[in-house]
């Protein structure tokens, strides 16, 4: 995954929570979010630290919605607020919207960031910590109107993403400003992983939103 494009075949999970991922598709009373959590905690407990390759090869059977939802969710938490965090975090969202809209079949990317660690301790207990809430939204979503979420809707909804992370920068000077543009990306990341015409719906309804509020902040 590393310095050259994908191939056209998906990367197959590390053998170290394969488990794991199969028990999620094998388990009808979990959904989308409960089980990327669950991936995300069976990745935490193999080893020590986990690298952002690592988590690229557990949620690379989910498509590109995961790598959407959680840069965005880590800028709709504390962290965000660390000056440049959010700017980092847009760009790392559009690094994946690009290879959406260019239609790739699996993430790339880059070395520099592919060798990245997370602690993994702080990931399994972030994990377990949001599965409640998790499993609540699971309910909510479902697949529906997917004209509104097929192959057409996903590339538009990734260039969406893409002015939206061209927002963040100049609005963070201002104030959590920048958590407007990344809860549109999360929504629309999330409609793109459980095939949610609706919720697609809503997430272009909050770009849009998220934009003029941008807008305002950044003329008045």
């Amino acid at each position: 995954m590393t310095g050259t494009m994908p191939p056209s075949a998906p990367a197959a999970p590390s053998p170290a929570w394969t488990g794991q991922i199969e028990a999620c598709a094998a388990s009808p009373d979990k959904g989308a979010l409960t089980c990327i959590l669950d991936d995300l905690a069976a990745s935490a407990r193999a080893a020590r630290k986990v690298t952002v390759d690592d988590l690229a090869g557990a949620f690379g059977h989910r498509g590109f919605g995961p790598f959407l939802i959680l840069p965005a969710l880590v800028e709709l938490s504390p962290v965000g607020a660390i000056p440049g965090v959010p700017t980092l975090l847009a760009a790392i969202i559009a690094l994946f919207a690009v290879q959406i809209v260019l239609g790739c079949r699996e993430i790339w990317l880059p070395r520099f960031l592919d060798c990245r660690t997370l602690p993994a301790r702080r990931l399994r207990q972030t994990a377990e910590a949001a599965r409640p809430v998790a499993h609540r939204l699971d309910r909510l979503f479902s697949p529906r109107l997917p004209r509104l979420a097929g192959r057409a809707a996903t590339r538009a909804a990734a260039a969406a993403c893409l002015v939206l992370c061209l927002t963040v920068p100049p609005l963070e000077l201002l104030p959590f400003a920048s958590s407007a543009p990344m809860l549109a990306i999360a929504t629309l990341g999330l409609a793109m992983m459980v095939k949610d015409g609706l919720l697609m719906a809503i997430g272009f309804a909050l770009t849009a939103i998220a934009a003029a509020v941008g807008i305002g902040l950044l003329v008045f």
